[in-house]
């Protein structure tokens, strides 16, 4: 049964598979293009304001990566009328805070605090969008330069295993295209990046047409559309941003190789294919397909490597549809005394099973039911339903995509499965890398090329 508290958030007929949850909202827009929608949740005095910008690190260029991240932090260090480190202040004295991420496709932030400081919290938004370029100067774009390349370092470099994503990237996409780098940038270019150069992507991607806010909480749609309008209508509308535009790369036909050792005990090895987009209609089948072969301990790799022949300490398969592509990620941990060569071979002979035969109806059962467990529960919290609601807004076109999100993953078959492993998990079409006891590789070059390509077999 489903908890009470979740049925009063979601509206469920009374056969569930068979109806969609609808999370009610409503929406205007103002004049310059800003798109708001407010969810009205009256159980606790609090309210939540997510702002996503549609900006990520694909947005950048060659030469000039990072700065999607980097503004992550100075949208954080104050603006025109908020002295860096008020609007903490501010955040906390109300019982709130504030957060952001960054990933390849956007910029997300969040603000939470009590109800009565809602007015408070959209002149804070509205300041850093309109006024945050007023006082960014050279110390303050030092500074938040430096956080961001310690944050690379103990992110990253000082990681057991900590620079197998950007290697990944690298790898697995062209040096021409927005996925090549990852969100953290290269140091060399921000080292290189004038404030010039800061400033102008600010004033292209954080303009109100660029932007879309959910606020949720125990607010009132008509105070709340008030409100939006006396701090963010004044702000001009500005061109639609002219993004770098990427052509679908040409496929990976050999299997890209790259070996690479770090200060760890035991070798691990990722195994990566590109996907399809987020979105898409091969989406929901990609992802049960990850789920079958490794989620959890039920997964078809963990009985295999970890229960039944104990040559793995953990393994997990991930896929992640994107606007321009999707990742599929096999990784496992050696035990000690394994060849890492052994875990490559046999992940290799369970994804070619799963490109050759359908999984069981129980396979893909367990896998439903799992994703339908976990969409539902994550629509609980107030903040990841509004979240949720600003994604299906830009990356979905869609805000009503609640129930269509649910139906597309419950309507997927056993041979659909099949299908998208032979289609894309082939074994011509991945990189392979291990990362094996030894001396920590210095960090990558800027803009390295990709590995060297395996003979093929």
């Amino acid at each position: 049964m489903r908890s009470l508290c979740l049925f009063l958030l979601v509206a469920f007929a009374t056969q569930a598979r068979a109806d969609e949850p609808k999370i009610a909202y409503q929406k205007f827009e103002l004049a310059n293009g800003l798109k708001v929608y407010v969810i009205e949740d009256h159980k606790a005095p609090t309210v939540y304001e997510v702002m996503w910008a549609r900006v990520g690190s694909k947005d950048e260029v060659a030469n000039r990566t990072g700065f999607a991240h980097l503004f992550e932090h100075l949208m954080f260090k104050g603006s025109a009328h908020l002295s860096d480190g008020l609007m903490d202040k501010l955040l906390e004295a109300a019982g709130g805070w504030s957060n952001a991420f960054t990933s390849g496709d956007m910029t997300v932030f969040q603000n939470v605090g009590n109800s009565n400081f809602l007015e408070t919290m959209l002149w804070i938004e509205a300041d850093r969008v309109a006024g945050l370029i007023d006082t960014l100067d050279k110390p303050k774009l030092d500074n938040q330069r430096d956080v961001v390349l310690n944050e690379r370092r103990q992110s990253y470099e000082n990681q057991p295993y900590g620079m197998h994503e950007l290697i990944l990237q690298e790898n697995l996409w062209p040096k021409d295209h927005g996925y090549h780098w990852s969100t953290i940038g290269y140091p060399a270019d921000l080292k290189a990046a004038a404030l010039s150069d800061v400033s102008a992507f600010f004033k292209k991607y954080y303009v109100p047409n660029n932007l879309t806010m959910v606020i949720a909480g125990d607010v009132s749609f008509e105070q709340t559309k008030k409100l939006v309008e006396k701090y963010f209508a004044w702000i001009p509308r500005a061109p639609e941003p002219d993004r770098p535009k990427y052509q679908t790369p040409a496929p990976i036909t050999k299997q890209v190789v790259v070996n690479t050792t770090d200060d760890v005990q035991v070798p691990r090895v990722y195994l990566v294919w590109r996907g399809p987009v987020g979105y898409g209609a091969e989406e929901p089948a990609t992802d049960l397909a990850a789920a079958i072969l490794g989620d959890g301990k039920s997964s078809r790799l963990y009985k295999r490597l970890v229960y039944d022949e104990k040559i793995a300490q953990d393994v997990r398969s991930d896929f992640e549809g994107d606007a321009l592509g999707g990742t599929f990620e096999i990784v496992a941990t050696a035990k000690p005394g394994t060849d890492p060569k052994k875990l490559v071979d046999e992940i290799t002979e369970e994804v070619a099973k799963m490109s050759a035969t359908a999984p069981a109806a129980k396979e893909l059962e367990r896998a439903q039911n799992s994703h339908e467990a976990s969409f539902l529960n994550g629509l609980e919290p107030t903040l990841q339903r509004a979240i949720k609601l600003a994604g299906y807004d830009v990356m979905a076109h869609d805000p009503d995509y609640f129930g269509k999100d649910l139906a597309r993953f419950r309507a997927v078959t056993a041979a659909q499965i099949k299908d998208v492993v032979a289609k894309y998990l082939k074994p011509t079409a991945r990189v392979v890398l291990t990362i094996s006891p030894g001396a920590r590789t210095e960090s990558e070059p800027p803009h390295s090329g990709p590995g060297k390509p395996a003979e093929e077999k």
